[in-house]
C-alpha cells in the first residue's frame, strides 16, 4: 500500500488536537487547544474558516451537517456545519468532557468525561440521556457499536468496559491499561474503535499491540503488532470498507494494517517525531489525516485497498501463475517458489500456502500473528489475563495461523515489572517544554520563563518589594532551571552540543558593584538540580555529584550521590537532597534522602533512607517549611512532614485530594508554613500545574493528620493534641541550632498542648477511663499534674488522684536531674515568682535566708488558693520541687517561670528518694513522724546556720499546716469571724449565719484567706523560722 506523506502544517496552538472529514470528504475538519475549530478545504488552504467555540476544544465529531464539539467550560456544544451556527448545549459535566463522538446514523452522541461518567444523548432531544456510571478515573474514548446496541469506554482506572445502551449496563470489563490518576497522565488516550458496518470487532490499542475483540462473545480474537513499533499506541481508526485499521503511536508512527491477513501493509513516521493523538480516514478510503500534540495536521495521501485476500487455490492453479522467468527471478532475489505444488519440499504441509502473500510472493510476518497460545502480550501478563478463548475459531475469523513450532516461544513473567525512574525536576515549577511556565515559585519570589517567537526572557518577581526590585532577565543562554532567596537568584542551563552547561548567580545583596558570577560544569556533566541557602549554593549533576558554591562564587566541598538526582532543597544551614538508591516496581518509585547540615559542624542527619511515597505515585515537591522543617508531597496530594522527635520519621500531615471536587483536579503546593499551620498551594482544575496568565491565585489547605475516628470528639482532640506536638517541634531544633526563639510564641503552643491535655483527661474521667486518664497524665508538664490531681479529687476518683501523685514526683525527680546545675541561679518555691520578686517582698533578712540555693531540703507543702490538700515529701530527697506560683487559673502560669536549679551539696548525695503522700487527710501522728524524721535527719548533714534555720522553717510550716488540714480553708476563716458575724446579726441561726459567711469568705481575696495560717504561727517561733515560713506562704 504505497503512499505519499504529505507535509505537516500548522493547525492550532501546541496541545491536543483532532482531526475528522465531513460526509462527503470534501472539507477537513479540525479543533485544538486554542478554543477554535478549522474548516480546511484541503491541506493547503491557507484561509480556513473558523469557529471559536471556547477557550479549549477537547474533541469533535461531525455528522450529517451537525459538528458537536467538548469545550473547556464542561458542556458539549452543537453547531451547523459548514456554517457554524451555534444549535444548543448537548449536555453538561462536573468537569471537562475528553472525548465525543456519533453513532452510525448521527441520531445519538456519546461523550466521556474527566468526572468518570460517560452520557448518551439524543441529537433531536437532549433532554434524552442515558448516563454510565462504573468507571473509577476520568474517560478517554469512547465508542458506538454500529449496530447501536452497544457502547464501549476506556478510563484511565486501565479498563475497557463494553456497556448495553438500553440497559445502561456493564456487559464486560477488561484490565488492559495502566492506570493514572488524569487524561494528560496516561501513556495512551486509547481511542478505541468499532469495526464499521458490521461491526464485527472492536479494535482496543494496548501498549504497543492492538487487540481485537468479537462483538457479541466479546472473545480476544487476535492481536495486531509490528516488530517496528515500540511506543504506545494512541489512536485506530478503521478504513471506511472496515478491512484496514490504521493506527498513530505517541512516538509519531503511523501503521496501517490488512486485518484479514494482519499484516502491516503500511508504515510512516512523523517528521518531527511528534505523537499522534488523532486519525481520521477519507470517505473514499485513499486518504488519512492525522494530528500531533504539537497543534500540525498531516495527510497520507494515495493509499490503495486492491489487495487481494490471501485465499486457497487448487494446486493446478499456481502453475499457471508463474512461468520459468517468474521462478528465477524469485530465486535471484532468494525466496523459496516452494508455494507451487510441483516445487513443494517434503517437510512443509499443505497449511504452509497460507503464510504467503499471493501478490507479492513474499512469506507473511510470523511476528505480527499472535493469536497462538504464545501470544500473551505484557499487558496480559501483567493483569493476570487468560490466554485467548478459542484459537481455531479466532484463526477460521481472521486467518490461517502460524503453525506453533515456526513460532519462538516466549517466557510468561508473571512478576513485578519495573517501574520508569522518575526525572529530575526543580520544585516549584512548571514542566520545561511549555513556553510559558514558571522556573520557580516559592516563599521569597517568583521566576517566570517565556521562551516564544516573541521573546525569550525571564522575569523576576519578589513578595516583599523590600527585599529587591522586580527585574527582568535576558534569556540568551537557555536557562532552564531557577531558585530564588533572599540573597541572589540561581539559574542554570543545560549543555549543548557547542556550550558546556552553565552555572549563574545574581547576587544582589552583594555589597559590590560586582554582583553576578558564572561557572561552568565540565565536560559531559549538566546540572540536573540546584538550590539555594543561607551563604551558599548547591547543583547536582549527571555525573551523580553534589557541588557546593558559596554564595560569592567560592567553590567548596563536592561529594557524590548514590544515585540520580530526583530534586534539591536548601533552607538555612540545611540541604535536603532526593535521588534514586534503586529501581522501583509496580509503579512505585525508590528514592533516598539525604538531609545534611552545612553548619561549622558538618553532620548528616538523614544518610540515604527511603523516602516514603504513597503506593504508585511520585514526588512532585520537596522544600522546607518556613520554619525550616523538611517536607515533601509525592503525586497522590499527601503532604509528609519530618518528626524530629520520633527518631526523624516522616509524618503525614495533609491529603490534597480530600478537597479536590474531581480526581483531575490537582494542587500545586508553593509553600507550608508551621505558625500558622498553613498549607499554601493553587488549585488546578483538570491540571496538575497552572498557567502563568492570568496570576493564580492562592488557596490555603488545614492540615490533618491521618488518626482514626476523627469524627468522634475524642479523635479530634488527639488529633490536634499530635498535630500541635508535631507544628511545634521546630522551637527545640531552632533554639539548639542557635536561633532566637520567640518565647511568647512557644509559651502559648505549650500551653495549648497542655489544655488539650486537660480536655482529654476531664472526657477519660467522665467516661470512667481511669487507666487512659493516667496515660494522659504522662503526657502533662510537671506544672499541669497537679491540676489534674484536683480534678480527680473533685471528681472523687480516690485511686486516681492516688496514682497522679505518685506521678507528680516522678516528674519532680526528673525534672530536676535532668536540670543543668546553675550555681548562680535563684531557687524558686511555691509563692516566689522571680528572683526580683522575691527580693522586693522580702526584708534583707528574709532574703538572704531564702535567695541562695540550700545544700538540701527537706519538706515541701503545696497549696493552692483554696485548701483542698497538700502534697507531702517524706525523707530528704535529693531537691525540693519548686511548686506553681500562685495564679487563678493553673493553665495561665504553666510556663511563666522557669525550673527551679537543682539542689547541691552533700547532702543531695546522702539522701532518700522522696516519696509523694496521698491527697486525702492524714493523721497528724504520721505528720509528727514525718516531722521527726527530718529533724533527725539534720545531724547527717554539714552543720550550715542557713540550712538549719531552712529545715526548721518548713518543718514547723508543716506541722502547722497540719493543724487545720482536716478542716477547710472556709471553716478555719469562720472560727475566727464566727464572733463578728453574730455581732452584726444576733438573731441569726446556725444555717442563715454560715450563709452569711460564705457570702464575706467569697468576696475575700487568696491573701486574706492565709490569715489563718499567720494565726497559727506563734510569736514565740524563731524568728527566722517565722520569716522563712511568711515568704514561704506568700
Amino acid at each position: 500500500m504505497p503512499c505519499e506523506r504529505k507535509p505537516m502544517r500548522y493547525g492550532h496552538s501546541e496541545g491536543h488536537t483532532e482531526v475528522c472529514f465531513d460526509d462527503a470528504g470534501r472539507f477537513l475538519v479540525t479543533c485544538g487547544n486554542d478554543g477554535d475549530v478549522r474548516i480546511w478545504e484541503s491541506l493547503d488552504d491557507d484561509d480556513p474558516k473558523f469557529i471559536t467555540v471556547g477557550e479549549k476544544a477537547y474533541s469533535l465529531a461531525l455528522k450529517k451537517g451537525k459538528l458537536v464539539t467538548a469545550t473547556s467550560n464542561n458542556t458539549v456544544q452543537i453547531h451547523t456545519f459548514p456554517d457554524g451556527d451555534p444549535d444548543g448545549i448537548l449536555t453538561r459535566f462536573t468537569t471537562n468532557a475528553t472525548h465525543v463522538t456519533f453513532n452510525s446514523c448521527g441520531s445519538r452522541v456519546a461523550a466521556g468525561s474527566s468526572d468518570f461518567m460517560v452520557k448518551v444523548v439524543e441529537v433531536a432531544d437532549s433532554s434524552q440521556q442515558k448516563t454510565l456510571r462504573g468507571h473509577e478515573a476520568p474517560v478517554l474514548s469512547v465508542t458506538f457499536d454500529p449496530k447501536d446496541e452497544f457502547l464501549a469506554s476506556a478510563s484511565c482506572d486501565g479498563s475497557v468496559v463494553v456497556w448495553d445502551i438500553e440497559e445502561q449496563t456493564r456487559v464486560i470489563s477488561w484490565p488492559l491499561l495502566k492506570k493514572t490518576n488524569d487524561v494528560s497522565n496516561a501513556t495512551s488516550l486509547c481511542r478505541l474503535a468499532f469495526q464499521p458496518s458490521s461491526g464485527k470487532f472492536l479494535a482496543v490499542p494496548v501498549e504497543t499491540k492492538v487487540h481485537l475483540y468479537e462483538r457479541g462473545s466479546w472473545e480476544h480474537a487476535a492481536t495486531l503488532s509490528d516488530d517496528l513499533l515500540t511506543q504506545p499506541i494512541n489512536v485506530v481508526s478503521w478504513s471506511p470498507c472496515g478491512r484496514f485499521l490504521a493506527a498513530g503511536a505517541v512516538g509519531g508512527s503511523l501503521m496501517v494494517w490488512d486485518v484479514n491477513s494482519k499484516l502491516c501493509v503500511e508504515r510512516q513516521k512523523h517528521e518531527k517525531g511528534f505523537s499522534v493523538c488523532s486519525l481520521a480516514w477519507h470517505p473514499s478510503g485513499r486518504q488519512v489525516a492525522y494530528t500531533d500534540t504539537e497543534g500540525c495536521l498531516g495527510l497520507l495521501d494515495g493509499l490503495t485497498t486492491s489487495i487481494s485476500a490471501p485465499t486457497k487455490k487448487p494446486a493446478k492453479d499456481f502453475n499457471d501463475l508463474f512461468d520459468d522467468d517468474d521462478d528465477d527471478q524469485l530465486m535471484d532475489e532468494g525466496l523459496s517458489d516452494s508455494h507451487s505444488p510441483a516445487r513443494k519440499p517434503a517437510t512443509r504441509d499443505e497449511d504452509d500456502d497460507d503464510l504467503v502473500i499471493p501478490s507479492t510472493g513474499r512469506v507473511k510476518n510470523r511476528g505480527a500473528i499472535l493469536d497462538d497460545e504464545n501470544s500473551l502480550d505484557t499487558a496480559s501478563l501483567r493483569f493476570g489475563e487468560d490466554k485467548p478463548g478459542d484459537e481455531e475459531d479466532a484463526g477460521r475469523a481472521l486467518g490461517p495461523v502460524a503453525p506453533p513450532p515456526l513460532l519462538p516461544s516466549r517466557p510468561a513473567y508473571e512478576g513485578p515489572l519495573p517501574s520508569p525512574p522518575q526525572k529530575a525536576f526543580q520544585p516549584g515549577s512548571t514542566p520545561a517544554h511549555l513556553t510559558h511556565r514558571f522556573m520557580m515559585w516559592n516563599s521569597v519570589g517568583i521566576v517566570r520563563g517565556y521562551n516564544d517567537e516573541q521573546d525569550n526572557a525571564i522575569d523576576v518577581e519578589f513578595h516583599d518589594s523590600a527585599v529587591h526590585h522586580a527585574m527582568h532577565l535576558t534569556n540568551s543562554l537557555g536557562h532552564t532551571m531557577a531558585d530564588i532567596s533572599q540573597e541572589a537568584v540561581l539559574l542554570a542551563c543545560p549543555s549543548t552540543e557547542e556550550l558546556a552547561s552553565k552555572l549563574q548567580c545574581l547576587h544582589f545583596s552583594s555589597w559590590d558593584t560586582n554582583k553576578e558570577w558564572m561557572v561552568d560544569m565540565p565536560n559531559g556533566e549538566d546540572v540536573k538540580a540546584l538550590c539555594l541557602g543561607q551563604g551558599w549554593a548547591a547543583v547536582a549533576t549527571s555525573a551523580l555529584m553534589v557541588r557546593l558554591f558559596s554564595i560569592g562564587g567560592v567553590q567548596r566541598e563536592v561529594f557524590s550521590l548514590p544515585g540520580p538526582v530526583v530534586c534539591m532543597a536548601g533552607h538555612g544551614e540545611q540541604l535536603l537532597v532526593v535521588y534514586h538508591r534503586a529501581t522501583g516496581f509496580d509503579g512505585d518509585q525508590a528514592l533516598g534522602v539525604q538531609l545534611l547540615q552545612l553548619s561549622r559542624r558538618r553532620r548528616r542527619v538523614l544518610s540515604g533512607e527511603p523516602l516514603p511515597l504513597s503506593h504508585k505515585s511520585y514526588l512532585s515537591w520537596l522544600g522546607f517549611t518556613g520554619e525550616g522543617t523538611p517536607c515533601f508531597v509525592d503525586s497522590e496530594g499527601v503532604v509528609r512532614m519530618l518528626n524530629r522527635a520520633l527518631a526523624n520519621t516522616w509524618t503525614p500531615v495533609c491529603n490534597t485530594r480530600d478537597t479536590c471536587k474531581s480526581k483531575s483536579d490537582h494542587y500545586w503546593v508553593v509553600g507550608v508554613h508551621e505558625n500558622p499551620q498553613q498549607l499554601r498551594c493553587i488549585p488546578c482544575k483538570g491540571s496538575r500545574y497552572p498557567p502563568t496568565l492570568p496570576r493564580p491565585a492562592l488557596a490555603i489547605l488545614p492540615f490533618k493528620l491521618p488518626l482514626c475516628q476523627t469524627t468522634t470528639e475524642k479523635g479530634q482532640m488527639e488529633e490536634q493534641f499530635w498535630r500541635s506536638a508535631l507544628f511545634h517541634n521546630h522551637y527545640c531544633f531552632l533554639s539548639t541550632s542557635g536561633f532566637e526563639v520567640d518565647e511568647d510564641a512557644q509559651t502559648r503552643s505549650e500551653k495549648e498542648k497542655q489544655e488539650l491535655l486537660m480536655k482529654m483527661f476531664a472526657l477519660s474521667c467522665r467516661l470512667e477511663r481511669e487507666f487512659r486518664c493516667v496515660e494522659l497524665a504522662e503526657l502533662m508538664t510537671q506544672n499541669v499534674v497537679p491540676l489534674a490531681i484536683r480534678y480527680a479529687s473533685r471528681s472523687r476518683r480516690m485511686a486516681l488522684a492516688q496514682r497522679l501523685s505518685e506521678i507528680a514526683m516522678e516528674k519532680t525527680i526528673q525534672s530536676q536531674e535532668e536540670e543543668p546545675e546553675e550555681e548562680d541561679e535563684d531557687l524558686r518555691y511555691s509563692g516566689i515568682r522571680r528572683s526580683s520578686e522575691a527580693d522586693a517582698a522580702v526584708p534583707s533578712s528574709q532574703s538572704s535566708l531564702l535567695g541562695s540555693n540550700p545544700p538540701s531540703s527537706g519538706v515541701l507543702c503545696g497549696k493552692t488558693s483554696e485548701v483542698s490538700g497538700c502534697f507531702q515529701v517524706s525523707g530528704a530527697g535529693k531537691s525540693s520541687a519548686s511548686a506553681q506560683p500562685r495564679a487563678t487559673n493553673i493553665l495561665d502560669s504553666m510556663t511563666s517561670g522557669r525550673k527551679s536549679a537543682p539542689l547541691s551539696g552533700p547532702a543531695a548525695k546522702a539522701s532518700k528518694s522522696p516519696v509523694l503522700k496521698p491527697l486525702a487527710p492524714r493523721p497528724k501522728t504520721k505528720v509528727a513522724e514525718h516531722v521527726r524524721k527530718c529533724r533527725t535527719a539534720e545531724p547527717k548533714v554539714k552543720k550550715n546556720p542557713q540550712l538549719d534555720c531552712w529545715i526548721e522553717s518548713k518543718a514547723y510550716l508543716c506541722s502547722c499546716w497540719c493543724d487545720f488540714r482536716p478542716k477547710t480553708g472556709f471553716q478555719l476563716w469562720l472560727e475566727e469571724n464566727r464572733k463578728s458575724i453574730t455581732a452584726d446579726g444576733p438573731d441569726l441561726d446556725e444555717t442563715e449565719v454560715i450563709r452569711e459567711a460564705m457570702g464575706r469568705f467569697r468576696a475575700l481575696s487568696a491573701e486574706e484567706r492565709l490569715v489563718r495560717l499567720r494565726c497559727k504561727v506563734p510569736h514565740s517561733a524563731p524568728e527566722n523560722t517565722r520569716s522563712g515560713i511568711f515568704a514561704l506562704i506568700q
